[in-house]
């Protein structure tokens, strides 16, 4: 009798092709353009730099899919941390 295996990463997200599902729509979209392009400009260097530049952004994506670390710019967290307790009357002067 054949036996399956349980899967438990019923919770990790989506994956085709690798890549997450918001990586491969850029790269459809990529591989779309990239035919349009070939279809209506006919060229054999068109044909071969269309190839070469979705492999080298599927290869980029993957990366990025990898260590998702790499397309952080800004500051995740601010510069200093404080307890320090925020009081509205700071110094006003009271009506003699």
């Amino acid at each position: 009798m054949k036996q399956y295996a349980v899967y438990r990463h019923i919770r990790g997200r989506a994956l085709i092709f690798g890549l997450p599902v918001a990586f491969f729509a850029l790269q459809l979209l990529a591989v779309i353009g990239s035919l349009m392009a070939v279809i209506f400009s006919f060229d054999l260097v068109l044909l071969f730099g269309a190839m070469v530049a979705n492999g080298i952004l599927y290869g980029l994506l993957l990366k990025w899919a990898q260590r998702p670390e790499m397309l952080r710019v800004g500051n995740v967290f601010p510069d200093m941390i404080s307890n320090k307790k925020i009081t509205i009357h700071e110094t006003y002067d009271e009506p003699s």
